[in-house]
């Protein structure tokens, strides 16, 4: 690990003696979408990521579950190649405990946060994705418990036309088609897509479809927008679930969303309204070839309806709105279950001390048909030193109340609890911001104690698992971010690192058997080497190294090669380099090192 660190730094150094003028994107003037209060990326007092569209293309990765591994503090574990099963965790929660929205709308699954990442996108449709660490449940109500993820799509179809294809180990193929078109008042952005593999071993072949539209009407005056999409994947799921030894495992899952939303001016007031339906379906089989040693079927649909506001005065900027909700499930295991929610919101932002200083306290109240009313107080704080200096704080309180798996899944191994009760924490964040040129940096200390968390446990070996709120754990921790752009030979370059680690200090569990035994990434090593040395060729190098609190770790280097002839592309991309043997989740091994080589056609 030293070497490769030390030759990254090398490089990055011997690029910085030559430094020119570095032009470069700024985030300051990207509005943060994810917070009620739209917000500059550069004003907001909290610790939020953001990948843009060109972190996109430069990324090496064909997926969301692999783009995210990129970031420090997140933990995405996956299953297999082309994230066709991946968790989702953030600074050490658990994989029900990160919200993930499109466009705003949220698309957490009540039946379990193991379908999270079902609905995340093709990459050739993400304008950006926006990351918020740390407790977001006075933003966005339950289930932003560690955290929120906001992919947030391309609106400007006329810069969007390619066809392309993919092919590479274990016979992966990747076929897309995307293409935009304006209109007089209207445009549509089109994408399909389809990937498929045979495996990188026994019985993990998957065939993922993807399908997605967006149009925008009357885009002269107030835009209606439209955004509906559809995921199909189909795999072979070896020791993806139960134990490693279960070699047979099937699964199938379908994600679907449509959204109808529009942003209303009028003076100082801005409306956000939303209508949404969003479904899930998922089929599992214990065993490929003979579904009826043990089949589950379940289907989710969500319809939602909300409305942000936010208005301007000279005291400030106040947020307001509410949420609604019914969700719905049909499941042979988890039986017929309905549940209304209901999100109501309000936070003022105070700016102070010639707007050095801003305040924004906030509250957010939920209720739920099964679990009844709960409240969610914070406040973000964050005073601006100089022009390069800002620090910032936050505290907030988070919950998250039971999946439908914890509380009814009931199988020959495993019973859920109908009794159990809502996890429930208390968050604190410290932080410093530095920006000065083309240099940013950023250092984050992280607490976080939480109650009631449940787990799966049993005292003997040959008892049944069963759901209880049995976990206290304390989780606190440190992130540090810094990125450095430049421009030598007449190309930019750039450098991003991240460091993030975690002490989880789990109180003592009455039990001896525990399902869900913690093990998060204690440290977390990641960073990006963009560089250009001649016209149209350019190269990345992905670096990660991985310490969980198991012990295990790891390091992995993917890597991605781009030439660009006019209106055709060539790439290769490069994952697990040195063939590190390593797994992610329930000792399911990663493939070792893979090869994927790709032809793509622009028509704009």
């Amino acid at each position: 690990m030293k070497r490769i660190i030390f030759s990254i730094l090398l490089v990055a150094i011997s690029i910085t003696i030559q430094a020119q003028e570095f032009k470069q994107q700024q985030l300051d003037t990207i509005l943060i979408s994810s917070t009620r209060i739209d917000l500059p990326f550069s004003e907001n007092s909290r610790t939020i990521s953001v990948i843009s569209q060109e972190d996109i293309k430069k990324s090496a990765t064909t997926n969301v579950a692999d783009l995210l591994q990129q970031v420090a503090g997140v933990d995405v574990r996956r299953r297999g190649t082309s994230g066709m099963q991946a968790d989702l965790y953030i600074r050490g929660g658990g994989f029900d405990q990160t919200l993930l929205l499109i466009d705003g709308i949220k698309v957490e699954d009540a039946q379990t946060g193991h379908h999270t990442m079902n609905m995340a996108l093709p990459l050739e449709v993400i304008e950006r994705v926006e990351i918020i660490k740390g407790p977001a449940a006075r933003v966005f109500g339950q289930n932003a418990f560690t955290g929120a993820i906001n992919i947030v799509t391309k609106k400007n179809a006329e810069k969007i036309g390619s066809v392309g294809y993919q092919l590479g180990s274990y016979n992966q193929q990747n076929v897309a088609a995307t293409l935009g078109q304006n209109f007089k008042n209207t445009s549509v952005i089109a994408h399909a897509s389809v990937n498929s593999s045979d495996g990188y071993r026994f019985n993990t072949d998957y065939n993922n479809q993807n399908y997605f539209l967006k149009a925008a009407f009357n885009t002269n005056k107030t835009p209606i927008n439209l955004i509906a999409s559809f995921q199909e994947r189909k795999f072979g799921a070896n020791g993806f679930y139960a134990s490693p030894t279960a070699k047979n495992q099937y699964e199938e899952t379908q994600a679907s969303l449509v959204g109808i939303t529009t942003n209303i001016k009028k003076g100082k007031l801005t409306l956000k309204p939303k209508l949404y339906w969003k479904r899930n379906q998922d089929l599992y089989v214990f065993v490929r070839k003979n579904p009826e040693v043990y089949r589950n079927f379940h289907q989710t649909n969500k319809v939602g309806a909300s409305i942000d506001a936010s208005y301007t005065s000279k005291i400030g900027v106040t947020g307001f709105g509410v949420d609604v909700a019914k969700v719905f499930l049909s499941s042979n295991n988890l039986g017929e279950r309905d549940r209304y929610m209901t999100t109501a919101f309000l936070e003022h932002r105070f700016k102070l001390l010639n707007n050095k200083l801003d305040i924004t306290p906030g509250v957010a109240v939920n209720y739920f048909t099964d679990f009844k009313y709960h409240a969610f107080p914070g406040i973000d704080l964050g005073y601006k030193i100089n022009n390069n200096f800002k620090i910032y704080g936050n505290v907030g309180y988070t919950y998250r109340i039971p999946t439908y798996t914890d509380l009814f899944y009931n199988d020959p191994t495993t019973l859920g609890d109908e009794n159990l009760e809502p996890e429930e924490a208390i968050a604190q964040e410290l932080g410093l911001k530095f920006k000065k040129g083309n240099f940013n940096a950023s250092v984050a200390a992280f607490n976080r104690d939480s109650k009631k968390l449940i787990d799966f446990v049993k005292e003997n070996e040959t008892d049944l698992w069963q759901a209880t709120n049995i976990r206290d754990l304390n989780t606190k921790g440190i992130e540090l971010n810094a990125s450095y752009g430049l421009n030598f030979a007449g190309f930019n370059q750039f450098i991003k690192t991240g460091y993030t680690f975690l002490e989880d200090d789990l109180k003592a569990v009455p039990s001896n058997f525990s399902r869900y035994s913690i093990n998060s990434l204690r440290h977390q090593i990641t960073a990006n080497l963009e560089t250009q040395f001649f016209k149209n060729l350019s190269q990345n190098i992905i670096y990660k190294y991985a310490e969980r609190t198991s012990g295990e770790h790891y390091i992995v280097l993917d890597a991605s090669v781009n030439l660009k002839l006019k209106t055709v592309e060539l790439s290769m991309v490069a994952n697990n380099i040195f063939n590190a043997e390593y797994s992610e989740t329930n000792f399911v091994p990663m493939p070792k090192g893979n090869l994927l080589f790709g032809l793509k056609y622009n028509f704009k």
